[in-house]
């Protein structure tokens, strides 16, 4: 038996692939479309490991995953293909509409046609897991709770909006065909081979190399911060036990504004890779423009995961924030792949 899991080779997929195969042989096929967030660097390290298969292709290819589907005898889909990131979605929603709510509609209907030809003891042990975000519960107000399973969905930006409508889509599945689902919303993740577009990897690399440190508005713009190798853990747990049907929160409980989120870094930085004047990288701080509708704050409430399944963090947001850091200082090759004229062009339009 085998796993599928979409949007292999991005930041979260990557590092649930890793981290699975460093603790199962159970054979795992990754499908990624490969674009400009999609890096084979990712998954190099499993390049001769015999239970891990690379396919490149699209979730909305219904010929392609039927095929893998039967080949390998998937048992569980595993959904990160995803676009994230919500400066793009300003930009260009189309694509955001096209692979998020479209592709997850194709995903879904090749999974029910699999699911359907299966007997009966491997459809009872067949699962779907879509992983979602906390965005699509909208912003919420300083002495708001924390977002749970039971909110309504308040999408702000076409990224959250075209995540929500793929959550709709995933329940309706479960609810009309009786797909047997499982959807995760997390909150911001953050950890090794997080593309450089997002806050965290964005400062490093611009620290690192004497740039601006970007960061919206004043700052104050609340996140909770969820360390990449927590959520991977969260999901095994979830995919192992967690009831059909069921929505499952994973948050941090690490409540930051994005100004301590940079300082912080910049303070790590500072003890690691202390500049050559002795100046701190908070120096290098600059605050632009703010975006569109930006939401001022998200917060997730995993307290039912936590009861339910006794999942537990294993790292504080300082202590994973150190691990991130050390692993970017530590892998510059990566880095300077990653960034390629695409990017700075993307950069510059972006926080010019």
């Amino acid at each position: 038996m085998t796993i599928l899991v979409t949007g292999a080779a991005g930041f979260i997929g990557s590092n649930f692939v890793l981290d699975w195969l460093t603790q199962s042989t159970e054979e795992v096929v990754s499908l990624d479309l490969l674009t400009y967030a999609g890096n084979l660097q990712n998954l190099s390290s499993l390049n001769k490991n015999p239970h891990h298969h690379f396919v490149k292709g699209n979730i909305g290819d219904r010929n392609l995953v039927s095929e893998l589907l039967k080949k390998y005898q998937v048992r569980a889909i595993v959904n990160f293909a995803a676009e994230s990131h919500v400066d793009r979605s300003i930009h260009e929603p189309k694509d955001f509409i096209e692979t998020n709510i479209v592709g997850a509609y194709n995903l879904l209907e090749s999974a029910r046609n699999y699911w359907n030809g299966l007997d009966q003891n491997l459809k009872q042990d067949f699962r779907f897991l879509h992983i979602s975000s906390d965005e699509v519960y909208g912003s919420l107000d300083f002495t708001d709770p924390p977002s749970n399973e039971k909110d309504p969905y308040k999408p702000n930006s076409p990224y959250s909006a075209s995540k929500a409508a793929s959550d709709h889509l995933v329940r309706a599945w479960f609810q009309t065909y009786t797909l047997p689902i499982l959807t995760v919303n997390s909150a911001n993740n953050y950890g090794p081979y997080q593309f450089p577009e997002k806050l965290i990897p964005l400062c490093i690399l611009n620290a690192l190399n004497g740039k601006p440190l970007p960061i919206y508005g004043d700052g104050q713009q609340i996140r909770d911060w969820l360390y990449v190798k927590d959520h991977s853990a969260a999901i095994r747990e979830i995919l192992k036990h967690g009831q059909i049907g069921e929505t499952y929160n994973v948050g941090g409980w690490n409540e930051k504004t994005s100004l301590e989120v940079v300082e912080t870094l910049c303070a790590i930085l500072d003890e690691l890779k202390p500049k050559s004047d002795g100046k701190s990288y908070a120096d290098q701080i600059t605050f632009v423009k703010d975006r569109p509708g930006h939401d001022r704050r998200y917060a997730i409430d995993a307290s039912k995961l936590e009861r339910d399944l006794g999942w537990r963090l294993q790292e504080t947001f300082e202590t994973g924030l150190r691990k991130t850091v050390l692993w970017y200082l530590e892998n510059r090759a990566w880095m300077n792949h990653v960034v390629s004229d695409q990017y700075q062009d993307w950069v510059q339009k972006q926080y010019s």
